[in-house]
């Protein structure tokens, strides 16, 4: 059933529809030890974006995570605007850097809310606002992001990307990407708060040559998807989880995840 699964996930391959997404953009995935690694914060359309600007009271962290340890660098992020943050590479492996925002709030029309839903796979939040016959309100929104990017220092890699990063909603890959071969599968898996988060639509996006190739993959039971890096170029996988908010002034809350690599 999980092969199955797996495969019906490949083939929805899809003309890219708008989506608006955040992740974290190295300068190049391969480094050498002691080279600098150029971190860019993009947020946008179809895997190309636009800069968004990094000041340090919109993060709750920023940590650097390799060789069993984990760095916070939130005391390297500027406090005014910025689009890049500069981290030395020290320690051949590979390394992932991990980002948590505060909550933002945005307030939707009906129509544009109901079809945000209905683009990232969030059934339950439309089916419930449909029971409550509030399809045709407005809806008030916190969300924050959560976001990872994977490099690689020299030619060893290890389990560094196994470590969780302790993030709301989080995705961990099961094999080290530097790890495969073009050609393989990979396997990913959704945490929310800690937990495989099953049935949730996750976005398998590869961009190369100035061409963007998406696919849409629902999670497991264990909250897994599994695919093929059938391309080199950039990869992210995203996905978004929303519950009604606990906090007063929206309706509910979203976390939006992203891990990105690169061949």
């Amino acid at each position: 059933m999980k092969r199955f699964c797996a495969i019906i996930g490949l083939l929805l391959v899809v003309p890219i529809i708008q989506a608006h997404e955040f992740w974290l953009q190295p300068g190049r995935f391969q480094y050498s030890v002691g080279e600098t690694a150029s971190i860019r914060f993009r947020v946008g359309e179809n895997f190309v974006g636009e800069p968004w600007d990094l000041k340090r009271h919109r993060l709750i962290r920023m940590d650097h995570i390799s060789h069993h340890q984990t760095v916070s660098l939130l005391g390297q992020v500027p406090a005014e605007n910025s689009q890049v943050l500069d981290v030395k590479l020290t320690n051949e492996g590979t390394h992932v850097f991990a980002m948590q925002s505060n909550n933002a709030f945005i307030e939707l029309q009906a129509e544009e809310f109901n079809a945000y839903l209905k683009e990232d796979g969030l059934d339950e939040v439309h089916a419930h606002r449909q029971k409550t016959n509030t399809l045709n309100k407005p809806a008030k929104e916190f969300y924050a992001r959560c976001a990872k990017v994977m490099i690689q220092a020299g030619d060893s890699t290890d389990d560094s990307h196994l470590r969780k990063a302790g993030l709301p909603l989080e995705i961990i890959p099961v094999q080290n990407p530097y790890a495969i071969k073009q050609g393989d599968e990979i396997s990913f898996q959704v945490l929310y708060e800690g937990k495989p988060l099953p049935f949730t639509l996750v976005k398998v996006w590869n961009r190369k040559n100035n061409n963007t190739i998406l696919q849409n993959i629902y999670t497991q039971k264990d909250g897994r998807i599994t695919t093929r890096m059938g391309n080199t170029g950039s990869w992210m996988i995203s996905c978004v989880k929303m519950i009604p908010s606990k906090e007063a002034g929206a309706d509910w809350q979203s976390y939006w995840s992203s891990l990105v690599f690169g061949f």
